[in-house]
């Protein structure tokens, strides 16, 4: 195999040159992965305009020791080319990465909430990942892509973990009525969680358009658009009750307040979207209603990353948001699109262009 690999790698700020470097060592327990699909979100966007906040390009991280230019990527899927003998893997084995490592020896390892682990690390956030041709990645962040299923579908395995994860971290149960505000993939991620674990009524708000109409197709009960009497409108629509459940995926500004206004006294409210500026909240209205606020972070590879390989395997939810995968020399139009709000699907890199 060649020892030299095209690579995108992240400087700053509009700063993602493609170099070509040496192709990762693999460690023991480790596969290498030759990347066939590698997508992008949020953070990638977010590092792009005004990083680096996460990316640990100016001090270590104190996980990875990672620090200095870094090759994104925590989306991604690929073929092994190369793995320990015996390993769960052999060469030519189609594979996703959760991208999330854990050491599974300390509290939070024990518990099974994995994600908060006290070493916890990302390829392609906190280390090298897989924006490039090739990635080396422990085996116990790795799941098998189910046969029949593309690997462009595949690619959307990562993030609809975290959908999944957010779901079980809602609370919501059978029966319950829930409200996901925000359509946009995060939010569709966590709409097919929701409808895949438990048997729920879910109303889904954004702006009319294309968004809303995949809602529905994906399984959404009902959909609405933002307005000032948005809270009456769900009542109304619901046969005059709050929902026992609102999750906001928006992170746009006022939601979170507007989540904990409409939901039903002693309801639930999940933080998912991450709102630019520190957001506004009415303290007394939620003690004196006994709201619970809770939050959610990536996912649980052991709970999460097969589900969602599950879910993509019945063709739906990968067809309505992966878009045609573009090469390396486009990541840069591709994140000025994602920050600008141009992007409604996932998009995906293909390395080998």
């Amino acid at each position: 195999m060649t020892q030299a690999m095209k690579a995108a790698v992240y400087y700053g700020a509009h700063d993602i040159r493609i170099e070509e470097r040496p192709v990762p060592e693999r460690a023991a327990g480790e596969a290498l992965i030759r990347v066939l699909r590698s997508g992008i979100c949020g953070t990638d966007a977010s590092e792009w305009t005004a990083g680096p906040k996460v990316f640990p390009v100016e001090r270590m991280h104190p996980n990875s020791g990672h620090m200095g230019p870094l090759i994104p990527g925590h989306e991604f899927v690929g073929e092994v080319v190369e793995a320990d003998p015996g390993a769960a893997f052999s060469v030519g084995d189609l594979v996703a990465s959760g991208a999330g490592v854990w050491c599974g020896e300390c509290e939070r390892c024990h518990e099974g909430r994995t994600n908060l682990c006290l070493s916890y690390r990302t390829l392609g956030l906190n280390v090298h990942g897989g924006m490039a041709e090739y990635v080396s990645a422990p085996v116990k962040t790795l799941r098998p892509i189910p046969a029949g299923l593309s690997v462009d579908h595949a690619g959307l395995a990562q993030p609809l973990a975290v959908g999944i994860h957010a779901a079980r971290r809602s609370g919501a149960r059978d029966g319950d009525n829930v409200v996901v505000i925000g359509a946009g993939a995060i939010g569709s991620f966590v709409l097919a969680g929701l409808k895949h674990l438990n048997d729920v009524n879910v109303t889904v708000v954004d702006f009319p358009g294309r968004k809303l109409e995949r809602a529905l197709r994906l399984g959404a009960d009902r959909t609405l658009s933002p307005a000032e009497n948005l809270t009456e409108q769900i009542s109304e629509a619901l046969g005059g009750v709050k929902p026992d459940v609102v999750i906001e995926a928006s992170g746009a500004p006022g939601q979170l307040a507007a989540a904990m206004q409409m939901v039903r006294d002693g309801g639930r409210v999940l933080a998912v979207g991450i709102p630019k500026g520190a957001p506004a909240l009415d303290i007394h209205s939620m003690v004196f209603r006994e709201v619970s606020l809770d939050s959610t972070l990536a996912h649980v590879c052991d709970e999460d990353l097969s589900v969602a390989l599950d879910i993509l395997a019945e063709g739906m939810l990968g067809a309505e948001l992966a878009e045609e995968p573009v090469g390396l020399d486009q990541l840069g139009a591709s994140l000025d699109a994602l920050a600008a709000g141009k992007v409604e699907g996932k998009i995906l890199i293909d390395p080998s262009r």
